[in-house]
């Protein structure tokens, strides 16, 4: 990773990330990228508001992504929950 500018970081090609893939930046806090099978990126705080879970490891469909802990998932244009047990919204980020 490298810095490219005031606020942006450089993660990596976009053709180094498939669609239908995610990627975690080590960052505080950490941030996940997710390229979506219609080709659309999107990054969100990587860590579930309802557990310490990585949402980078959960699962995407459409524009949402499923934790793998408890199944919540989040809308990755918004933030918001599309479902229970995640109550709060996950930060989104510029792409």
């Amino acid at each position: 990773m490298r810095y490219k500018g005031p606020g942006l970081i450089y993660v990596c090609a976009f053709r180094d990330l498939p669609r239908g893939e995610s990627f975690r930046l080590d960052l505080h806090p950490p941030v996940a990228v997710f390229h979506t099978t219609d080709g659309e990126l999107y990054a969100v705080d990587d860590t579930c508001t309802h557990q310490d879970a990585s949402l980078s490891d959960g699962w995407m469909d459409g524009c949402t992504v499923e934790c793998p802990l408890h199944a919540a998932r989040f809308d990755l244009r918004t933030g918001e929950p599309a479902c229970r047990p995640a109550r709060r919204p996950v930060r989104t980020h510029q792409v």
